[in-house]
């Protein structure tokens, strides 16, 4: 496959700091963006440029910001000529029983694992347009079809409704010759700064009344529930691994759905079935052209 140039959302750490090395090792233009390039996130960007044998770029892209987003895709047009990959990967997750959770923090999961997308794809999309060709690679979550742990209501909320909506553009964007590929990871206890970051409930109150009440110490027991199902030796290099291996592919034969989940949490099960429903449908109503890219 030849060089590609690619932008890679939330790269400062977990699998977008695994997937720009992973892509840059294997011979890609990398474009890792991140927040706060200059400031807290100095250390990342300098350990990720410093790769040596990678073409890794820093990239200062705050996907909760429509002018961030248009300012960073129009420095790499501005550079390359052209964006040929984007991975979507920037998310944050929250711990907590649902109900504590003011709404404004759910419109804040929203923002960053739904609406960062969208800004993304508007400020990208009419440039693959126009060139007809192009990949998103979408970060999902088995969550959104597997076996769940409660008290992460806010994040798998948001990463069912990213998943959806990564369906549907694949199917708007079929005609243009721009493809999609969905990576769904399972759980992972270690690898990944998701439960380190995690959100908390902003109503105090509410909590102590969980914490209080019949649910008293549940946070703990959910996370060792659910970590002692983690095979000891599951870390999230694989995934990053996969990534490369969809980007290396020839333009319709990349996978629409890719799965790794050393829990095996059963998302692989219900994700075969939500497809195949979905794809019987627009072979019934005479859309089955929209299941593959158009040739470039």
């Amino acid at each position: 496959m030849s060089k590609q140039v690619i932008l890679v959302t939330g790269a400062s750490s977990g699998f977008g700091r695994l997937t720009a090395e992973a892509l840059g090792r294997a011979g890609h233009i990398v474009h890792a963006s991140m927040r706060d390039v200059a400031g807290r996130n100095a250390g990342n960007a300098a350990e990720l440029a410093a790769i040596q044998g990678s073409d890794i770029r820093p990239l200062e892209l705050d996907v909760q910001s429509e002018p961030s987003v248009d300012a960073a895709v129009a420095k790499i047009l501005a550079d390359e000529g052209r964006i040929d990959v984007v991975v979507h990967n920037a998310g944050h997750m929250m711990f907590g029983p649902a109900e504590a959770f003011t709404p404004e923090q759910f419109a804040q999961q929203y923002d960053v694992n739904v609406l960062g997308t969208q800004r993304v794809n508007r400020a990208v999309l009419p440039h693959m347009r126009q060139r007809r060709q192009g990949l998103l690679v979408w970060v999902s979550s088995s969550s959104s079809a597997g076996g769940t742990p409660p008290y992460l209501a806010p994040y798998f909320a948001a990463k069912a409704a990213m998943d959806s909506l990564a369906v549907q553009y694949a199917r708007e964007l079929a005609r243009w010759g721009i493809e999609t590929s969905i990576v769904v990871p399972g759980a992972f206890t270690k690898g990944t700064n998701h439960f380190a970051h995690a959100g908390h409930p902003a109503d105090e109150a509410r909590l102590a009344e969980y914490e209080a009440g019949p649910y008293a110490g549940f946070g703990e027991q959910v996370q060792q529930a659910f970590a002692a199902i983690v095979p000891e030796d599951a870390e999230p290099s694989p995934v990053a691994r996969k990534i490369a291996a969809i980007v290396d592919l020839p333009h319709g034969q990349r996978p629409f759905r890719v799965h790794y989940d050393p829990a095996a949490d059963g998302a692989d099960v219900g994700f075969a079935v939500l497809d195949r429903l979905r794809e019987e449908m627009l072979h019934r109503v005479g859309l089955s052209d929209l299941l593959k890219p158009a040739s470039a």
